[in-house]
């Protein structure tokens, strides 16, 4: 268990970090809402605030009184056992609290809640504390790859500013590490801090395989397109092959050409890729039907687990064959709560390995992120794998 006084600072330095990623864009940017995926950076920052208000001062401090009546109803996310909420697609039409309200407000809650580490905090809700925390982390990743997004399909390609590993490259020769046959423990098996969709430990059997020591890269995925693959029928699912003639898809996310020459959208500004790099942006559909033209297919997510130990991960999240689904004898937690994982296990692909956009004390070999199998614009990639 964390201890208080280092839970408090976790606290802080989360909250003072969510701010420090906003700091270069324009009061234009924050209110942009260009796809129903994307949320406007102005919503994170109320969201995340609410979230506090809403699970900590509001339901432990005696006589708390909101800092407005309606922001629950603005910045509720999808906590429909809460009350009711702005539909998702509604946040880019609100242009009002402004930004400068929105941080108003983010002070007033950060301002109360370090009074309640002091005087409320106990063993009832230190865990909804250490959860708002790292829900605020989560936001965090959404939060970059969300600007990236508002400001990518802007025509003028503006620069956010560079981000480590944007461009990521693995010096190494593709190998593939072979894995015997056994049964094998899966699951989060330490005291850390850990979602419940990671949980319960169990076993699972799994049947020989390989899999590659690093990810796909942008020169071999333009041989794949070159190759005709985004016109081979043969290679897609028929829901894939669906997305790409309904939406044109002919190369990843942030890819054009100019005047012949490859180059893709990075928050550092627009350059020719760099066919060493790791590919990025992809969707679920787009990896299988790479894989399928490779010969090979995508891990399960508990190859994925049991291997990891012996590749090097966390740059990019990596598509994985597994459908999203409970672990056996999985048990969701009670009340409101309990609408943060359990409820999204249907239609969905599991993805495992975090990103650079994936913030501190959240990379660990048991996180299970998980999104519909046409999104791309997270910090995607794929790792090839092989039955033996």
């Amino acid at each position: 268990m964390i201890p208080t006084a280092q839970l408090c600072e976790l606290f802080l330095s989360t909250r003072s970090r969510t701010e420090e990623m906003c700091q270069p864009l324009q009061t234009e940017d924050y209110v942009v809402q260009p796809i129903v995926d994307v949320s406007p950076p102005k919503w994170h920052l109320g969201h995340t605030t609410w979230f506090f208000e809403e699970f900590l001062l509001d339901a432990f401090i005696p006589g708390y009184k909101r800092y407005h009546p309606e922001y629950a109803y603005v910045f509720n996310s999808y906590y429909e056992s809460v009350g009711k909420r702005v539909v998702r697609t509604d946040r880019g039409n609100l242009s009002r609290p402004s930004v400068k309200e929105v941080y108003a407000y983010r002070q007033h809650v950060t301002e109360a809640m370090k009074e309640f580490c002091k005087n409320h905090l106990d063993e009832d809700n230190r865990h909804i504390l250490e959860i708002g925390i790292h829900h605020e982390k989560q936001h965090q990743e959404l939060l970059l790859t969300d600007i990236k997004y508002i400001l990518g399909n802007n025509p003028l390609l503006p620069v956010y500013g560079e981000v480590e590993s944007e461009e990521f490259i693995e010096n190494s020769k593709t190998e593939f590490i072979s894995i015997k046959d056994g049964i094998y423990h899966i699951g989060h098996d330490c005291e850390d801090f850990c979602y419940d969709n990671e949980l319960p430990r169990h076993r699972v059997f799994l049947e020989p395989y390989a899999i590659a020591n690093k990810l796909v890269t942008n020169g071999e995925w333009l041989e794949f397109i070159n190759d005709g693959g985004y016109a081979n029928v043969l290679l897609w699912h028929t829901e894939g092959w669906d997305w790409v003639k309904k939406n044109d898809i002919q190369h990843p996310m942030y890819w054009f050409q100019e005047n012949g020459v490859w180059k893709q959208y990075l928050l550092g500004g627009a350059k020719a890729i760099d066919p060493n790099a790791t590919v990025t942006h992809i969707s679920y559909y787009e990896a299988f039907a790479f894989a399928q033209w490779k010969g090979m297919r995508l891990p399960t997510e508990f190859e994925w687990e049991v291997a990891s130990s012996k590749f090097d991960y966390g740059k990019r999240w990596e598509w994985t064959e597994s459908a999203y689904l409970p672990y056996p004898n999985y048990s969701k937690p009670d009340g409101a709560l309990g609408e943060y994982n359990g409820k999204f296990m249907v239609n969905q692909k599991v993805l495992r390995g975090s990103s650079i956009a994936t913030p501190d004390h959240h990379v660990r070999k048991t996180y299970r992120n998980f999104f519909h199998s046409y999104l791309r614009w997270q910090f995607t990639g794929l790792r090839l794998a092989k039955s033996l």
